[in-house]
């Protein structure tokens, strides 16, 4: 028989708290005696790669990261109670779709359509699916990229899908932080009492 698992999934714009919120949230699961498995911003691999990132984000760049975290969730869910995926797979084609906008740029219908469809089925991958929203008070993280425009765009973008493909999101701002944070902990925790673990 199957262990159980839960996957959180944690999306929006850079500089909103998504890596704070992982680290706060596997601390919390690790002290109550879960595996924690963690995906990382796929975003930074691909450029290293040498796929175009951020505006400059192209339907090849987007399809490897979707097909890496994918790849890396499935992988997690083998060893790990709970996987935490800091940029699920819906926040890639937000950040295209920004960047398309932001750039002046298109794809022809039938690619876009393809990783909508993508998205859309893999959406449903996530017991839990939050979605940041962008506090411009906050300052930007180290080695941030600095285009305010790109990054209010990504912000737009990735909650619009979000909304297309999982409209039950919890929205995590800057004044709910811990509410958030108490809350995962507590839907996953209640998934393995459930569980019988």
């Amino acid at each position: 028989m199957k262990k159980p698992t839960f996957m959180i999934g944690i999306a929006g714009t850079h500089s909103t708290g998504k890596s704070t919120f992982v680290s706060r949230v596997a601390e919390k699961l690790e002290g109550r005696g879960l595996s924690v498995g963690q995906i990382g911003d796929l975003a930074t691999k691909a450029r290293d790669v040498g796929f175009p990132i951020l505006s400059d984000h192209t339907y090849e760049s987007t399809l490897w990261i979707i097909a890496e975290g994918m790849r890396q969730e499935a992988e997690a869910l083998l060893t790990s109670d709970v996987v935490l995926v800091d940029r699920p797979v819906p926040d890639a084609l937000g950040y295209l779709t920004a960047a398309l906008e932001v750039s002046s740029r298109g794809i022809s219908r039938e690619r876009l359509s393809e990783l909508q469809t993508i998205v859309a089925a893999h959406a449903t991958r996530y017991n839990l699916l939050i979605i940041t929203e962008l506090d411009h008070a906050i300052p930007l993280g180290p080695e941030r990229d600095t285009n305010a425009i790109f990054r209010s765009a990504a912000g737009q973008h990735v909650t619009a899908v979000i909304d297309q493909v999982r409209p039950q999101a919890i929205r995590m701002t800057s004044k709910n932080v811990d509410k958030v944070v108490a809350g995962a902990v507590e839907k996953a925790l209640g998934n393995f009492s459930k569980g019988g673990c």
